[in-house]
């Protein structure tokens, strides 16, 4: 999988119109409504339910029914790496919050090969990534993929008292620049990063996995 920082930054490259918080319905079910950022369910086996999805057990079919059906999925492959099938939703409702969210899903190294080889079509993306559309069979085994990862990407911007009165206080918080300052909470699986000049992007993982999240901050921090 990627990097951490090149997730974050291709997350921040489809941010191409203004949000705000929604004054109507959102898109989701009513039958299955969608929870809030910070409802973070902690599982006994380690891991965590968020959005009404358990990471490392729902399955894409399973966040078409929750989130509904329209989702773009696709192999995003950065320059030097071996690439990630993300699925992406350009608006969310999560309970009263509107924004944009990214699914990782589960696959190996030989599946992506395979979806390369059978691409419909490949593009470039500005950050030099190659954006491989899947063939017809490939997408229906990405239904069938885990959930590993969710990125979100609020419409309002959050600041650090709104943070820390919907979080609570962060197991540890750590500066990657100026402007960027990152939340981490090991015990929900989740990362915050708020940007003063920028969009606020959520992570979660299962909190076992939390690793993956912290892991890449530590060469970033500024001391």
């Amino acid at each position: 999988m990627k990097s951490i920082a090149l997730f974050i930054a291709l997350l921040l490259a489809l941010l191409a119109l203004p949000m705000l918080l929604p004054s109507g319905p959102g898109k989701r079910p009513d039958a299955n409504p969608v929870t809030l950022p910070w409802q973070i369910e902690r599982l006994p086996d380690g891991g965590s339910r968020v959005f009404g999805l358990t990471l490392g057990r729902s399955t894409l079919a399973d966040a078409r029914q929750q989130l509904g059906g329209d989702v773009q999925v696709a192999l995003i492959v950065a320059p030097g790496e071996t690439g990630s099938l993300e699925a992406y939703y350009e608006s969310i409702h999560a309970g009263a919050v509107k924004g944009k969210m990214v699914l990782t899903l589960d696959t190996s190294l030989a599946q992506r090969e395979q979806m390369i080889a059978r691409a419909r079509k490949v593009d470039y993306m500005q950050s030099a990534a190659r954006r491989v559309e899947l063939g017809a069979d490939d997408l229906l085994q990405a239904d069938r993929a885990t959930i590993i990862a969710i990125a979100f990407i609020p419409a309002a911007n959050l600041d650090e008292e709104v943070v820390l009165q919907r979080f609570g206080v962060p197991g540890e918080r750590l500066r990657s620049s100026e402007h960027k300052e990152h939340f981490l909470y090991p015990d929900l699986g989740l990362e915050l990063q708020l940007d003063a000049k920028g969009k606020e992007v959520l992570q979660y993982v299962a909190p076992r996995d939390f690793a993956r999240l912290r892991e890449p901050l530590a060469t970033s921090t500024v001391r």
